[in-house]
């Protein structure tokens, strides 16, 4: 998946205006324009779509976290420069406050079966033996989930 479509799905989940979709990014010491977030979630096909870096998607991921679960104390983490899967469910995960089942609930909203020894594996450290990368399978299963979870109000 790419991140464009990552955000267009969060945004379109949450019913985000552009000016929250500012506020997100701010909240992570990002400063965006309106016709930068614009661009970005505009479909491929359009000529004037750019391209959603990792570090803006990293950043716009902990601007929801910080507006879901409130600023951490002390020193704000850094944003990551590269993403992966793993990372960006991750991050959604700490954003929503979701347990493992939580996350295995909206997984099969969409009929999509995962165990939770599966799913724990995503959020395992890379070097661990039992670590898996998240497939773009599983991402777009999860966001689609999302959408039928919290855009109809059932959260």
């Amino acid at each position: 998946m790419n991140n464009n479509d990552i955000i267009r799905r969060i945004r379109y989940t949450f019913n985000f205006s552009d000016a929250k979709m500012i506020e997100l990014f701010g909240m992570a010491g990002y400063e965006v324009t309106r016709a930068q977030v614009s661009d970005w979630l505009k479909k491929e096909e359009d000529p004037e779509c750019q391209e959603l870096d990792d570090e803006h998607l990293a950043a716009f991921l902990n601007g929801l976290i910080i507006d879901r679960r409130g600023r951490k104390e002390g020193p704000q983490p850094e944003t990551e420069k590269q993403l992966n899967n793993n990372i960006i469910l991750r991050k959604l995960k700490i954003a929503l406050n979701l347990k493992d089942e939580d996350i295995v609930g909206i997984l099969e909203l969409v009929r999509f079966r995962m165990g939770k020894a599966e799913l724990s594996a995503f959020f395992r450290n890379p070097g661990h033996k039992h670590y898996r990368e998240c497939k773009d399978q599983v991402m777009r299963n999860f966001l689609h989930g999302m959408q039928l979870k919290y855009s109809e109000g059932q959260s």
